[in-house]
């Protein structure tokens, strides 16, 4: 094999914010929990919502039942303060992240969705949409959603060695305030929605609480005392261990699955 024969791809800028925080979440003292998830129900009641002419997606769904859960259950997605201390804020914003192509090459871009809680699944279905569609002038200008880093910000940020940008990270991680501001409380990632992936991912994450999606698949479930083909979502939810224990977690779990089972959320709400 020639071994001149090769192709090299330089990577737009926002890749360097992915090394970084592989680097910084693979610290995390993350436990993950893995379930499976009945949303027969949910996808029934998107089809009729767009029946009607009702822009909605079930990823924003997702991200409204999420949203609504966590806003029960505060103290899940708290923030470090300190070393003794956590900080539990109102409301929910909630990270995701949006496929844009940047100096011709597609990339993960995150979008912050402030107080998912308050809003409906079609205001964070356009939210969404309006995003995926924002002209983004240079890969120095990745740049998704409002109160977050500037372009200068961000050009800066990619200007510096890795150690700095690192230590940069850090500094917004120990400040609760500011780490709401930059990227929100949790996150919420799904491949299901791009391509087909019948089982769980396990990502990495600089968010406290953050919950991944694979794809939906048709197979067996015991409904009453029946076999029947159903929806099934596969998802996993990343709890962060320094900020909640197993049993806060686990009540936390049991609640959004409830909700996702029970195609809670679909329902209009007033726009915050």
């Amino acid at each position: 094999m020639d071994k001149a024969a090769h192709t090299r791809v330089t990577h737009p800028a926002s890749r360097l914010a992915t090394l970084d925080v592989g680097r910084i979440g693979a610290r995390k003292h993350h436990v993950a929990a893995f379930v499976e998830v009945n949303v027969t129900g949910a996808l029934a009641g998107i089809r009729e919502l767009r029946r009607e002419g009702v822009p909605v997606s079930f990823f924003a769904w997702v991200v409204r039942v999420v949203g609504l859960t966590l806003d029960d259950h505060p103290w899940v997605h708290a923030l470090r303060s300190g070393k003794r201390s956590t900080v539990q804020l109102e409301g929910v914003d909630i990270s995701v992240a949006v496929e844009r192509k940047v100096a011709g090459a597609r990339v993960p871009l995150p979008l912050v969705i402030r107080c998912a809680h308050e809003k409906s699944v079609s205001a964070i279905h356009a939210e969404i949409r309006a995003a995926r569609t924002r002209p983004i002038p240079s890969e120095g200008d990745p740049v998704l959603s409002r109160g977050g880093p500037s372009a200068l910000a961000m050009r800066v940020y990619y200007a510096l060695p890795q150690w700095l940008r690192l230590t940069a990270m850090r500094r917004i991680l120990n400040n609760p305030l500011r780490c709401r501001a930059q990227m929100g409380t949790a996150m919420i990632t799904s491949v299901g929605s791009v391509a087909r992936v019948p089982g769980w991912i396990l990502p990495k994450s600089l968010h406290n609480v953050c919950v991944a999606l694979g794809s939906v698949v048709r197979k067996p479930w015991v409904v009453g005392e029946a076999i029947v083909a159903q929806d099934i979502l596969p998802v996993t939810v990343l709890f962060a261990h320094d900020i909640v224990d197993g049993a806060p977690a686990a009540r936390f779990l049991a609640d959004l699955v409830g909700r996702l089972e029970a195609g809670s959320g679909l329902s209009p709400t007033p726009v915050a």
